[in-house]
C-alpha cells in the first residue's frame, strides 16, 4: 500500500480556490501528477509561464497539419504513423470507396475515430454505420473492413498490447458523460447478410507490426448470430454531454471517453464558458510531468489555441507548463465568447512518444514561438 504526501498549505500571495479568484496579474500554473488525477498544487506567477523567446532541444511543443500528411490508401495497415511508443501508436489514414481485404489487428485493441468520410463498418459480429464523428472501438483479434459512401480521413489510436475500457464516473453516475446505452453495437443486418459471399476473401493480419496475408474461400464474415459482452462499439462525440460548472473549470480528466493502462483518451464538445467572474474561463497553463499530451482538432474554433484548424494536431511532451496562447487567454478572461464550438480528441500517455517522420510541410516547425505576444 502507498499513499500520496498530502499537506494542502496556502504561501504567499494565492488564492484558496484552484482556478478561481486568482490574484491581480497573476498567471495560475497547475503541477499535477497522474495526469490531472493525483496530487497538485497552483502556483501564481508574475509572467506567463509559457513566455519562453528561445527554444532548443527535442521537448519543444510540436504541430502537425495532417490533412496533407498522407496519401488514399485501402488498407489502415498503410496509415501514416504520427507518433507511437510501447503502449500506444497514433496513424491517420485516409480511404474510399471498399477495402479490397479483411483487417486484423493481433498487437491491441484500435480505437477508429472519423474526422471526415461516412459509410459501413462490416466485422466479425455484423454491421454499423459511420460518419464524421464517430468513435468505433475495435477489439483486438475482429476482423473488419470499411465501405465508404463518403472518401474518410480516419484517427487510428492503438492500444498497444492492451485494451480499451470506459473510466469509472465516480460520485456523478454510470449515467454521466454519457449512458452506455448510447453505445452501437454490429447488427447481423439485412446488410451484413448481402455481403455474405463464396468468393475467395484476403486478412490482412498485423503482429508486432508484421502483415500475414491469410486468404480464405468464402467471406469470414458470415455470422448468422452471437451473444455476449465482447464486441466492437461506436460512440459519437454528439451523444457526448460534457461535465461543466458556471463557477469552476473543470480539468481534462473529466472528459474522459476510454481509456488503457497507459494511455487515456479524451473528447472535447461543445459546452458553455464558466460565468462566474473569478473562475479562469479556458484551460489553465499546466505542467503534468507524468503524461505527454497528444490532441486532435476535429471541429469548430478553439478557443485555447491560434492559427489551429481541423485536421490538426499539437503534441507537448512531458516536462514543461503549456496552456492558452496569449490571445486566446485575453478573450477568455474578458470573457468574449460565451460558449466553445470546438471538438477535440487528446491522447495522454505515460510513456514519452517518439515523432514519427512526416513529408515535408507537415509540421509547423514555428509553434513554439505561437505563444509569443504579437
Amino acid at each position: 500500500m502507498k499513499n500520496w504526501i498530502q499537506f494542502p498549505i496556502v504561501e504567499g500571495t494565492a488564492s484558496r480556490q484552484a482556478h478561481c479568484d486568482m490574484p491581480a496579474g497573476t498567471y495560475e500554473q497547475e503541477m499535477g501528477r497522474e495526469g490531472f488525477f493525483g496530487p497538485a498544487s497552483q502556483l501564481h506567477h508574475r509572467h506567463a509561464p509559457t513566455g519562453w523567446v528561445k527554444w532548443e532541444g527535442p521537448l519543444r511543443p510540436r504541430a502537425f497539419d495532417l490533412n496533407t500528411a498522407t496519401a488514399v490508401s485501402g488498407s489502415p495497415w498503410d496509415a501514416r504513423l504520427v507518433l507511437f511508443n510501447a503502449a500506444t501508436k497514433i496513424r491517420i489514414w485516409k480511404t474510399e470507396g471498399k477495402m479490397p481485404a479483411l483487417a486484423r489487428n493481433a498487437d491491441g485493441d484500435d480505437l477508429l475515430f472519423f474526422h471526415t468520410g461516412s459509410g459501413h463498418f462490416y466485422c466479425d459480429f455484423g454491421h454499423m454505420p459511420f460518419r464524421d464523428g464517430d468513435y468505433i472501438l475495435v477489439p483486438r483479434g475482429v476482423q473488419w473492413r470499411l465501405e465508404c459512401d463518403e472518401p474518410a480521413m480516419v484517427l487510428m489510436i492503438e492500444a498497444t498490447g492492451d485494451s480499451y475500457k470506459l473510466p469509472g464516473k465516480g460520485l456523478v453516475g454510470t449515467h454521466a458523460i454519457f449512458d452506455p446505452a448510447i453505445l452501437d453495437v454490429p447488427r447481423i443486418d439485412e446488410a451484413f447478410k448481402e455481403q455474405y459471399s463464396e468468393a475467395e476473401t484476403l486478412c490482412e493480419i498485423k503482429r508486432q507490426d508484421a502483415l500475414s496475408y491469410v486468404t480464405y474461400g468464402f467471406n469470414p464474415l458470415d455470422a448468422i448470430g452471437w451473444h455476449g459482452d465482447l464486441a466492437p462499439v461506436k460512440l459519437n462525440w454528439r451523444d457526448i454531454r460534457p461535465l461543466m460548472s458556471a463557477r469552476y473549470h473543470v480539468p481534462p480528466s473529466a472528459h474522459c471517453t476510454f481509456l488503457s493502462n497507459r494511455v487515456v483518451i479524451c473528447t472535447f464538445c461543445p459546452r458553455p464558458i464558466e460565468s462566474d467572474p473569478g473562475a479562469l474561463k479556458l484551460p489553465y497553463f499546466h505542467s503534468n510531468v507524468d503524461y505527454d499530451e497528444f490532441i486532435f482538432y476535429h471541429k469548430g474554433e478553439f478557443f485555447s489555441r491560434d492559427n489551429i484548424r481541423p485536421g490538426m494536431t499539437t503534441y507537448h511532451p512531458i516536462g514543461f507548463p503549456h496552456g492558452p496562447h496569449p490571445k486566446a487567454y485575453d478573450t477568455a478572461m474578458e470573457y468574449a465568447r460565451k460558449e466553445t464550438d470546438e471538438v477535440a480528441v487528446m491522447v495522454d500517455t505515460r510513456d514519452m512518444m517518439t515523432p514519427a517522420e512526416l513529408p515535408e510541410g507537415v509540421e509547423w516547425t514555428e509553434y513554439y514561438k505561437s505563444w509569443q505576444k504579437k
